[in-house]
């Protein structure tokens, strides 16, 4: 929180709505990542993961592009061991599986469409996470 700025927050949350909307309007593809990243992957359908490629180096590469263009960007330290990040990020995998997608799928694109499963699977990830924060908070002594 210390490099908040609601103008820089708004701003972002705009161009992700944006560029929903847009990949649903002109592909009509709903932007979940884990989906996304999923059929990346092989097997894939024949001619159908071009996009999806650009896609997602638009997400890696375009915080380095905004890194280039402005040097005063927000610097973001990752300070947490190697292990716990992969355990992190195979628990995220096995969650959107479990819940059939992610929180871009069904947090933004999903709540957008007023989906009532979308509401429900974004109240269980904004609980587990809050739950979670607590728990390595204050029973584990985590710091910031």
């Amino acid at each position: 929180m210390e490099n908040f700025t609601p103008y820089s927050a708004l701003a972002g949350g705009a161009l992700i709505g944006l560029s929903a909307a847009l990949l649903l309007l002109l592909n009509g593809r709903i932007a979940g990542i884990s989906g996304i990243v999923g059929r990346a992957l092989p097997p894939y359908p024949y001619g159908d993961v071009g996009w999806r490629w650009f896609f997602l180096a638009g997400l890696l590469f375009g915080p380095l592009i905004l890194r280039l263009a402005d040097g005063n960007a927000a610097n973001i330290d990752i300070d947490t061991p190697w292990p716990i990040l992969i355990v992190a990020g195979l628990l995220v995998g096995y969650g959107t599986g479990l819940g059939n997608g992610c929180t871009s799928g069904h947090g933004v694109c999903g709540l957008a469409r007023l989906s009532p499963r979308s509401a429900a699977a974004t109240v269980v990830f904004m609980a587990v996470a809050g739950i979670t924060v607590y728990i390595v908070r204050h029973w584990f002594g985590a710091e910031d």
